[in-house]
């Protein structure tokens, strides 16, 4: 098992791969660039996709595209009250 498959899973970086699991951190990286320009992952997710729709698992017409953006302000709690504007002073 290389880097790819558990920094995928856990969203590691290369260093933080446990010590005796894997090789050594650069051979994983260039493994994973070697598969990324081999196209290898879009591969995968192709042949997922065909078994999916094989073996009857997807249905298309439940699937949908949210391409909603809500930005959020640095810092604000989602459940605090919007602060009101400051009174002018006298």
């Amino acid at each position: 098992m290389l880097f790819s498959h558990y920094g995928l899973r856990t969203g590691a970086q290369c260093a933080a791969l446990p010590k005796g699991e894997y090789p050594p951190k650069t051979t994983c990286h260039d493994r994973f660039q070697e598969w990324n320009e081999r196209q290898v992952f879009p591969a995968i997710l192709a042949a997922l996709f065909e078994m999916s729709e094989e073996r009857k698992l997807l249905d298309l017409r439940e699937a949908f595209i949210d391409g909603t953006f809500s930005a959020a302000k640095k810092g604000a709690l989602t459940s605090a009250p919007p602060r009101r504007a400051k009174a002018p002073r006298s």
